[in-house]
């Protein structure tokens, strides 16, 4: 097997980087923020649902219920306060805009053992939000671990989902990486390495992802003013409920022999036969992504002839540079 999934695992000292799950001396789990209140451009009510032992997940339910329903998904180290300037459009233009907490992010629990966050445990995690809201029709906005993680639910139930549209993501699976060579893919594997590294630091906070320039994961000069650093770090009081944060790293699979590939090749499998609108909008100043829309492009039926975007003066986090064009790329697939 040959390609660009093989070809990451292959890079020198990649998998050296990896460390195993780390259990701390205590257990249990953390809260995240209780409320919210007082968040800067955050005013809206939480709600939870229970999933996998007793997991608290939160999430935000805006606009009219009977609206077209569209879900956005955040990545790491964010939660959904990352949506925060792309909501109010959304609502305005009639829909009911859900976007979901990821397990040990925002406001819902936090297992404090590393090894409680799997890749299978956030598919079921989320899979369950999803059942137990009883959504249908569903678009998706899928960014970072948004997409990797939700874009296997389009692969695997592709008659819940309406459309989908993939942001700085991508999927993997080693039989579909066979067109990627290892040229191809190296500078998204180097901007990788580069935030494995600088994810595992004592001195990480969501906030130093999101706005420094010194981020492997920011790529722009884009800064956050006080209140909205302080917002993002907020679920985050401790290192107790930044185990979630650290473990993801861990996770991306590098080569064939991880567990979810067998997961993935299933998802990808649904999502060659997808022929509803799917759409990429990956930032001009992208790196660790980068490629992955080719991917999406050339497998996805309902990917074909789309006016795919590349979002100019963005970096991973595009939902903060341009908000504006995301909700328009959003809103043109009907």
């Amino acid at each position: 097997m040959g390609g660009r999934f093989e070809g990451f695992a292959a890079l020198p000292g990649v998998l050296a980087h990896r460390k195993p799950a780390r259990r701390p001396a205590h257990g249990g789990r953390a809260r995240g923020t209780p409320s919210g209140k007082g968040l800067p451009h955050w005013p809206y009510e939480p709600r939870y649902v229970t999933v996998g032992e007793g997991l608290r997940m939160h999430y935000v339910d805006e606009g009219p219920p009977d609206g077209p329903v569209l879900a956005l998904a955040h990545g790491e180290p964010t939660w959904g306060y990352l949506y925060r300037k792309m909501i109010p459009g959304l609502v305005a233009a009639g829909r009911r805009v859900l976007v979901p907490d990821l397990i040990g992010f925002g406001r819902p629990d936090k297992p404090v053992d590393p090894a409680a966050y799997t890749y299978e445990s956030h598919v079921a995690w989320t899979g369950a939000w999803l059942d137990q809201l009883g959504l249908a029709d569903i678009t998706l906005f899928g960014q970072d671990w948004g997409g990797f993680i939700f874009l296997v639910h389009v692969g695997l139930a592709p008659d819940r989902f309406a459309a989908a549209v993939a942001a700085n993501t991508g999927l993997a699976a080693p039989d579909v990486m066979t067109a990627f060579t290892l040229e191809e893919f190296a500078p998204a594997a180097g901007a990788f390495l580069h935030w494995l590294e600088q994810s595992q630091s004592p001195e990480l906070t969501a906030s130093w992802a999101v706005g420094s320039p010194d981020s492997a994961l920011n790529q722009t000069t884009h800064v956050l003013t006080e209140e909205e650093a302080a917002a993002y770090d907020a679920p985050f009081p401790s290192e107790r409920h930044f185990a979630g944060a650290r473990q993801f790293p861990q996770l991306v699979p590098l080569d064939g022999t991880d567990p979810p590939a067998s997961m993935l090749s299933r998802a990808w499998a649904g999502l060659a036969a997808f022929e509803k609108p799917f759409l990429t909008t990956f930032a001009e100043h992208e790196d660790i992504t980068r490629a992955f829309e080719q991917v999406f492009e050339t497998r996805i039926p309902g990917a074909k002839g789309r006016d795919h975007a590349t979002v100019p003066d963005a970096g991973h986090f595009l939902q903060e540079q341009q908000p504006d064009l995301l909700v328009d790329a959003i809103l043109s697939l009907g």
